[in-house]
């Protein structure tokens, strides 16, 4: 009786096992001082497909992550400024494009070496190179990191590489839809990404010219109403519900629709408030989302192919560590923003996954190269707390170090 039901309700047990089994390990991972994230992470290995005993509802809990990363990045836009945005452009765009191809060309260097195809190899170095929004933020928030100048430069860093995802997003399409040979002379990908451009300009010039003039107005007119519970769900609406046009008409992403949404509304008396009303929502999708991670890993893996998941796991950890380190050094970066940069993007997350999912779902990657991404990239959010505190420790002597140098010994 209770297994038909549990069969029955996959959604209901979905929730009820991540959330509890979350609560457990992560309480247990607090107590032993590391991040609760990996308590997260492991209760999604405990849930998943290849551990025995309860086997939770895969692809139920990669929708119900998605509502998190939506959250996450609605709230996002409504705490930052779109005159940062505007003014670290100039360092953003170069560094988190160098970044890309830097990680990008050293994936595309193991795929040659395991055997894979131009485009596989692309497209898995390109999965290696997009760090976790979700756990980035997640970090800059907890240490109130988030209204920093890195943390502005972060976030800008993270909305260049959700820019970069959705064009090879489009671009993957095309090459399953044309054929390989047909779409790799370059000239249909160019007219396509084109396209996309164009789409993802009208989408944005309307959020602009209507969504700042119409968004801010409504809310303060439900606002007047005097219900929270009006008020709150006025506001999970527009996340979602711009979120979702963003991605079904324009095809710019949820994460981005909803980073848009935040950012029309940033400006308003009641933003602050807004904020605050999705707090508990978005923490509660946002565990959701590292137990659907831990879910994908495969801990066999370990044991089959050890040397390559190390060599995967150098290229997002050292290889999107140092090409951050590098990109922020030539633009100039004050030394401990680079050393906190190159930490937090030491790692990657939902877009890496989507994007690997969907070439599995075009025939354009194999099952192995997946499992080796997802196993990286378990391993580099269980780890990289661990890196992040490290990096701070090495930016406080690096200081330190700079201002004794500047101490007259006489």
């Amino acid at each position: 009786m209770g297994l038909r039901a549990m069969n029955s309700d996959p959604l209901l047990t979905m929730v009820v096992g991540g959330i509890v089994a979350a609560f457990a390990l992560g309480f247990v991972a607090h107590k032993l001082r590391i991040s609760p994230i990996v308590g997260y992470l492991l209760a999604g290995v405990l849930i998943g497909p290849y551990t025995p005993g309860f086997t939770a509802d895969g692809e139920l809990a990669g929708e119900l992550a998605e509502l998190g990363v939506i959250l996450i990045m609605f709230g996002v836009g409504l705490k930052f400024s779109p005159a940062k945005l505007i003014e670290y452009r100039w360092i953003a765009l170069p560094c988190a494009l160098g970044q890309i191809a830097l990680v990008t060309a050293l994936g595309f260097g193991i795929s040659a070496l395991l055997g894979m195809g131009w485009i596989e190899g692309m497209i898995f170095g390109f999965s290696l190179s997009i760090a976790s929004t979700v756990v980035l933020l997640r970090a800059l928030e907890d240490r109130h990191e988030a209204a920093t100048p890195a943390g502005h430069l972060a976030v800008s860093w993270l909305i260049v590489q959700d820019v970069a995802a959705v064009f090879v997003l489009v671009v993957m399409s095309t090459l399953a839809q044309k054929g390989v040979a047909e779409a790799a002379d370059g000239e249909a990908i160019a007219r396509i990404v084109g396209l996309k451009a164009a789409e993802l300009a009208l989408f944005v010039l309307i959020m602009i010219v209507i969504g700042r003039r119409v968004l801010p107005g409504l809310l303060v007119f439900i606002a007047r109403a005097k219900s929270r519970e009006l008020f709150s769900l006025a506001v999970f609406s527009i996340a979602l519900g711009i979120a979702y046009a963003a991605h079904a008409v324009f095809g710019a992403g949820f994460a981005l629709g909803a980073f848009a949404a935040g950012l029309v509304l940033n400006e308003t008396a009641i933003s602050h408030r807004a904020a605050e009303d999705l707090i508990p929502l978005r923490d509660a999708f946002a565990v959701l989302f590292f137990v659907s991670v831990g879910m994908l890993f495969d801990p066999g893996i370990l044991l089959t192919q050890s040397w390559t998941i190390l060599a995967v796991l150098a290229v997002i950890i050292l290889g999107n560590g140092g090409a951050a380190f590098l990109m922020t050094s030539i633009m100039r970066v004050p030394p401990p923003d680079r050393v906190s940069l190159a930490g937090g993007l030491a790692q990657i997350g939902e877009f890496s996954f989507l994007i690997c999912g969907t070439a599995l779902s075009l025939n354009l990657m194999s099952g192995d190269a997946h499992g080796l991404i997802s196993a990286g990239a378990v391993l580099a959010i269980a780890l990289n707390p661990i890196i992040r505190e490290a990096a701070r420790f090495l930016a406080r002597r690096r200081t330190s170090a700079a201002g004794a140098d500047l101490v007259d010994p006489a």
